[in-house]
């Protein structure tokens, strides 16, 4: 199966930004793939509150994926939308992340579980948790070539999350994200070959790059990466880009017949002595 990761520059507009969308995934079906996946925030990136609530009404979200489920069906793809803002109840939205079929169904979807919530020293805080519900369920979805483990973004520092995903039979994790620039340089590449290292897996990641209409910076550099760690993909543009590679289920079984670390985990008991000065 052919995967493709979209990597956007996306502004406020849903519109806008569902244009950029259709165009980068007709470039992705041009080279061959069957599997489309976009980066996080793909339909509107919004830095405050207030343009999220005014960009992402309930009815904007149901006229932005009538229109990525119609692209779905006419390129007879599946297009993983990365993710969106969804509002949910108490006036906060989920980050969700959506998978369409290629008759335009919704096969799948995932809420963001990990929220990044910190009060950094010399910035201002930043909680995600104030404007976003956490979810709470995992999910790996049955594709015809490979099963599909979803992640979004601040997921991606959490191990076990894919450790799960991969003992219940994900072989491909989708990563999209819009990281900042510092943290980027310093753990994006780290952080995607460690979780198809781990896994024996492979990792699609679309991310957002550039600046932004809002301001914003993000690093950018969508990766495509086999279950040995090594990159089979890897924008070097500094804005919108598409591209490809191949997932062979094949290079997973090795990968996991010549490494089962799946198959050797075990549980363990924990102790812990607090006090050493006696």
């Amino acid at each position: 199966m052919r995967l493709a990761a979209l990597q956007m520059t996306a502004g406020v507009s849903s519109g806008a930004n569902l244009d950029r969308l259709e165009a980068l995934t007709e470039r992705a079906v041009e080279a061959g793939a069957r599997y489309v996946l976009s980066p996080e925030m793909s339909v509107s990136f919004a830095e405050n509150r207030e343009t999220l609530k005014a960009e992402n009404t309930a009815e904007a979200v149901a006229a932005a994926q009538k229109r990525l489920a119609a692209l779905a069906r006419a390129r007879s793809i599946f297009f993983h939308l990365g993710s969106m803002a969804v509002p949910v109840e108490g006036g906060r939205f989920a980050n969700r992340s959506i998978l369409f079929g290629p008759d335009g169904r919704i096969v799948g979807q995932y809420d963001k579980i990990h929220l990044f919530d910190a009060d950094i020293a010399g910035d201002d805080a930043y909680g995600e948790s104030a404007t976003y519900r956490a979810g709470d369920e995992a999910v790996v979805l049955r594709l015809p070539e490979a099963r599909l483990g979803m992640s979004i973004c601040y997921d991606v520092r959490f191990a076990g999350l894919y450790s799960r995903m991969a003992a219940a039979g994900a072989d491909l994790f989708a990563i999209p994200s819009a990281f900042t620039v510092p943290t980027g340089e310093a753990h994006w590449s780290v952080l995607l070959r460690a979780r198809a290292i781990e896994n024996g897996a492979y990792v699609v990641a679309a991310a957002q790059a550039g600046t932004h209409e809002n301001g914003r910076n993000t690093y950018g550099h969508s990766m495509i990466i086999d279950p040995w760690g090594r990159v089979l993909a890897e924008s070097a543009i500094d804005g919108e880009d598409v591209i490809v590679a191949d997932m062979d289920p094949e290079v997973v079984a090795e990968t996991r017949q010549r490494v089962p670390s799946l198959a050797n985990m075990r549980g363990f008991s924990l102790s812990v002595n607090h006090d050493l000065s006696s």
